[in-house]
């Protein structure tokens, strides 16, 4: 974990030389500023964690600087000092943000143990912020929805993984395979689930914004950096940081978050001294790693630290299991969403969710859903109401699939064999037979009668 830093501001250098000696002594990071217009200054270039603030300060009083310093950062923790037990003064302190107040003259027991209260309440709404934004309640497997024997593997190997406290994990897979996902599982179910995942999305920032983005800056460090800014590995200290796409950074990046798996250390930009964080970097990529490492666009040395422990996410094609339960899980969702009552799937719809080879993968069956339930009707999941490249999509691989015989075949029975299939997959409705031909209406009842089949429905 990162130090914890403490401002004291007061304008009396027994009280500053005393806080300091017994706060470094009890373990924590120490800045010192003798009047309103420094602490401001320290504020804004150091970002301490909390701040010991004097009332009666010369010039800028403590309640002044109080305010403005919550205009430059939001998240510091402030602890009142004054001279003066008056509740006026208490209740105003309080409510400007101010977490505690403490008398002079004080029992450094007290401070401590006020100090301690603070951060530890810090931790603490961190922590629920964290489970109502980020968890949204779910945590584990519960939002993972598998049938297949493929899955069922992987899921054991992401409880076995988030089990021990491994530095980092790589997550492969094609996109849309759900591997934000699995992430999020290894981090709900390891022993850093209080503290945040901090996502990342490399290919989403530019390259000359990445660095900024993860490591953050220093004041100064260019031209409109007016304060400091903590990166996202600071935000993630305790938790785990999740790069999506680790594959698309550049090698520059790739050195840093290298050093940083190895000595836990990293530097803002424009900074000259080493952040202390305590992060698991859980890493993803639809691409070959090893492909990029044999180009030179991927350093070895870090493709051997973050492949200690590999999940690689099956292609939707290759767990077919899972397509109907999740298809079904989709169209709940979407009845929740959209207030409709859609009870089931027709045969025909579940016949190609099954043929299809969704390139997509999960991403592409949970939009494909999402558009028929829009432009549906009715309690049913119908033929229509799925995109062209779904069925004719199917036909190219059921054409490329074909194989003449040696003796050859009869073109015309070959015809009859796909009206009377066509007519069975879609229980006699001529419109969606058409459809699954590529021909029209008029054309299928011609060959209806040219070959003598019969049926009620239109």
């Amino acid at each position: 974990m990162s130090e914890t830093r403490i401002l004291v501001v007061d304008d009396e250098y027994l009280i500053r030389w005393t806080l300091q000696k017994n706060l470094e002594k009890a373990g924590y990071g120490v800045l010192l500023a003798e009047t309103g217009e420094d602490a401001l200054q320290k504020i804004s270039e150091e970002a301490p964690d909390l701040v010991l603030l004097d009332i009666n300060l010369p010039g800028m009083d403590g309640f002044e600087v109080l305010e403005k310093a919550f205009q430059i950062d939001q998240n510091f923790i402030p602890i009142m000092i004054t001279a003066f037990e008056d509740v006026d003064r208490v209740v105003r302190a309080i409510k400007l943000g101010a977490f505690d107040y403490i008398a002079k003259p004080f029992d450094f027991n007290r401070v401590r143990l006020s100090i301690d209260k603070a951060l530890e309440t810090h931790r603490l709404k961190r922590e629920v912020r964290h489970l109502r934004q980020e968890r949204k309640g779910q945590s584990g497997f519960s939002n993972i929805i598998v049938a297949s024997p493929e899955m069922r593997k992987i899921l054991e190997m992401t409880e076995k993984v988030a089990s021990t406290d491994a530095a980092t994990v790589l997550i492969q897979g094609e996109s849309g395979t759900g591997k934000e996902m699995i992430a999020q599982t290894v981090h709900d179910l390891s022993k850093r689930s209080n503290m945040p995942l901090v996502a990342l999305n490399c290919p989403g920032v530019a390259e000359h914004l990445l660095e900024n983005e993860l490591c953050g800056h220093e004041k100064g460090a260019y031209t409109d950096a007016n304060v400091l800014k903590k990166g996202l590995l600071e935000v993630a200290d305790g938790g785990a940081l999740f790069l999506d796409e680790i594959g698309d950074m550049s090698q520059g990046m790739q050195a840093k978050i290298l050093r940083l798996i190895e000595q836990k250390t990293f530097r803002r930009m424009g900074g000259v001294k080493d952040v202390h964080v305590d992060v698991r970097i859980i890493a993803a990529t639809n691409k070959d790693l090893r492909k990029l490492m044999a180009e030179g666009r991927f350093r070895e040395d870090l493709f051997y630290r973050i492949n200690i422990v590999t999940l690689r996410i099956p292609a939707l094609r290759e767990r077919r299991d899972d397509i109907l339960p999740l298809a079904k899980h989709f169209v709940d969702k979407y009845n929740r969403d959209f207030h409709k009552m859609v009870r089931k799937m027709s045969k025909e719809v579940e016949h190609f969710f099954m043929v299809y080879d969704w390139p997509g993968n999960v991403r592409e069956l949970k939009n494909v859903i999402e558009r028929a339930m829009i432009l549906g009707e009715g309690d049913s999941l119908l033929l229509e109401h799925l995109p062209m490249e779904i069925v004719y999509g199917n036909q190219e691989q059921i054409m490329t699939g074909l194989n003449l015989p040696q003796e050859g075949i009869s073109m015309e029975k070959l015809e009859e064999s796909l009206v009377r299939k066509a007519l069975m997959m879609t229980c006699g409705n001529q419109t969606k037979s058409a459809m699954l031909l590529g021909i029209s209406r008029d054309s299928l009842r011609y060959r209806m009668q040219k070959f003598g089949i019969e049926t009620t429905r239109a």
